[in-house]
């Protein structure tokens, strides 16, 4: 189940978080007819180093930011959460929220953030990531496909158990699966362009991303000048 799914969930802690992980994939997938949820743990009011917005109107302008970005990969479909940035912690009430978002979509894959710190890339490791990276694989397994687990969401609203397949993990240490994107790196630029309250300035933002990827492809073997996101696949079916 490396191809394009037919459905797919994509679980991140932050505007932005997708696209600097995975949005050159998920530009593929969409390309080949997958359908992809983006969900969003926080609204990102946390982020950025000015105050001169105060968190209403700085989660509002992330939230069009997203959703902006989103379109640039082929994603209609953003939801938000609206857990506080900075604070997530991997709660039975986010894995609720998790498990009912993946029994409404019901993917065949989800991607999310490393529950693991990864010593050698330590911003990767922000504990919001973590967090939602843990509480969606908990809501993968066993959550999402118990139905003893969050009981109200079958008896009350009506959502069916589902079993996602695979979890497709970015983030963390120890990636094995590289995914070619280099011929669709400038949609993934674009994407990241929209988040214009993070980005100062995309020209000077492009060369490091592009020497990001085409490390990771180096380092998966693939041949010179490709470019690549990489990830840890889990069969979880």
């Amino acid at each position: 189940m490396t191809d394009a799914p037919e459905r797919a969930l994509v679980v991140m802690a932050h505007p932005d978080d997708a696209d600097f992980s995975c949005a050159g994939t998920v530009a593929l997938w969409a390309e080949a007819g997958t359908e992809v949820v983006y969900l969003m743990v926080t609204d990102g009011e946390a982020g950025g180093d000015e105050l001169t917005l105060d968190s209403s109107e700085i989660a509002a302008m992330r939230r069009e930011e997203q959703r902006r970005a989103a379109a640039e990969v082929g994603v209609k479909d953003v939801r938000f959460l609206g857990y506080p940035d900075g604070r997530v912690v991997a709660s039975l009430d986010l894995r609720r929220d998790i498990a009912r978002v993946i029994r409404q979509v019901r993917p065949e894959r989800v991607v999310t953030l490393s529950p693991e710190r990864d010593w050698d890339s330590i911003a990767a490791s922000h504990p919001d990531h973590m967090a939602a990276g843990e509480a969606a694989i908990n809501a993968v397994f066993p959550d999402a496909r118990n139905p003893h687990a969050h009981r109200e969401l079958l008896t009350e609203e009506g959502l069916a158990p589902w079993t996602v397949a695979q979890v497709w993990v970015v983030g963390g240490p120890k990636p094995h699966h590289p995914s070619d994107i280099t011929d669709v790196f400038e949609r993934k630029m674009a994407a990241l362009a929209a988040h214009e309250s993070q980005i100062g300035d995309i020209t000077e933002l492009e060369p490091m991303v592009r020497q990001w990827m085409a490390a990771n492809a180096a380092e998966a073997g693939l041949p010179a000048g490709r470019l690549a996101e990489t990830f840890r696949i889990i069969n979880t079916a």
